[in-house]
Parts: C-alpha cells; sequence; structure tokens
C-alpha cells in the first residue's frame, strides 16, 4: 500500500508513494485513493528516548578560589535509537547544538554552540569562552543543560525533523569557592616551624 510520508496532505505526499506492507488496522485508515498518513514523531516523542546527558566537567573541583576564572566544559556525543510509533519502525538520530551553563551563583552562559574545552595540564586560572569568574566564596552547584536537535525517519520513508529542541540536564557538579589569603614571612617551616602556613599551624 503507498504511504504518505510525513502527513496525509498534498503536500507532504511523496510523488509515488513509498510501497510498505501494513496491518488492517492501518490499512483501514486509507484515503480514497489509496494512502495511508504516518504518524508524525514530535518532541513528546522525542523526549521519551533515553537521550544521554553530555559529560560536565569544572576546573579546578571540587574547589576553586574567588576573583579567579574557573573552567567549564561539555562532552556530548550524536546518539541513535530505533522504536516504533503508531505500529511502524523508527530510527531517531539525537545531535548535541546547544549548551547552558547555570553557574550556581545566579549567572548563566547560554544557550551557546560553544563546548569549551579542558585545559592544559598545569594551567591555572586561564579565561575560556566558556570560564567563570566567582565574586564570593562559599558552596555552588554548576548544572549543565544540553540542547539536542532530532530527526526522524519512519519506515524508510526519509529523514525529517523533530520540531524543537530536547533538553537533557547532566548531574551537577558541587564546587566550593574560597578565599586567597596571601602573607609575606621572612623564614621558611624550616626555621619556624611554628609559621604561617606550616604544617600543624593554624595560621
Amino acid at each position: 500500500m503507498d504511504i504518505v510520508i510525513g502527513g496525509a496532505n498534498d503536500r507532504t505526499r511523496a510523488a509515488r508513494g513509498t510501497q510498505l506492507c501494513v496491518s488492517n488496522t492501518q490499512a483501514d485508515q486509507a484515503s480514497d485513493d489509496g494512502y495511508v498518513p504516518l504518524p508524525v514523531f514530535t518532541l513528546q516523542d522525542f523526549q521519551q528516548l533515553a537521550v544521554a546527558p553530555a559529560a560536565s566537567h569544572v576546573q579546578p573541583a571540587p574547589d576553586t578560589l574567588k576573583n579567579m576564572h574557573t573552567n567549564v566544559y561539555a562532552q556530548a556525543q550524536p546518539q541513535t535509537f530505533t522504536t516504533t510509533l503508531g505500529g511502524y519502525p523508527v530510527q531517531v538520530r539525537a545531535y548535541p547544538v546547544q549548551y547552558t551553563w547555570y553557574y550556581g551563583d545566579g549567572t548563566t552562559l547560554g544557550p551557546t554552540p560553544l563546548t569549551g574545552a579542558p585545559l592544559p595540564d598545569g594551567a591555572w586560572d586561564e579565561p575560556t569562552d566558556t570560564s567563570h569568574v566567582y565574586t564570593t566564596t562559599g558552596d555552588f552547584t554548576v548544572t549543565l543543560t544540553t540542547s539536542f536537535y532530532g530527526e526522524y525517519n519512519i519506515a524508510d520513508t526519509g529523514w525529517q525533523p523533530v520540531a524543537g529542541y530536547n533538553q537533557v540536564t547532566s548531574p551537577p557538579v558541587a564546587l566550593s569557592v574560597w578565599r586567597a589569603t596571601v602573607h609575606n614571612v621572612a623564614d621558611d617551616c624550616h626555621t619556624n616551624p611554628t609559621g604561617i602556613g606550616c604544617p600543624g599551624t593554624d595560621k
């Protein structure tokens, strides 16, 4: 039986239709000219798939310093799924396209296509496209939400876009922001074991 791609109207109907065996129940939905409309894979259908969140990274963590750059970055991959809709087989592809960071102090970044990137080994307090400067000390939670773009293919009739993004939130990252205190000292812990910053002291 001929299948209408994407709906039962002339604007979305394939020129010749797609030959596919259907059940009697599906055939009962056929129009007078022998076309059966395919269901539409909606955003709600997309959101029901187990799309894996991006991996959220914070540098340094779990501790950072006030008034210094704290780097964040995301790692996400395209994903594929196989499901059914209205009795038809459906292939789905999910692509990470936008990222939104909630730094936990009331500020956000995004949505942005920037994923950020890890700092080189030993790097510290370097500004990046996704870094953030905390201006107060305390405990914060960094949260990342990734927006996935979707495409679906029902019964091998061709790929079509899903109307809307599937927003998936990553596990939060706990972060403590500390204040750095600088002291000028005239000797070291060997000369003065009770000096500032020496082991066993509270100075």
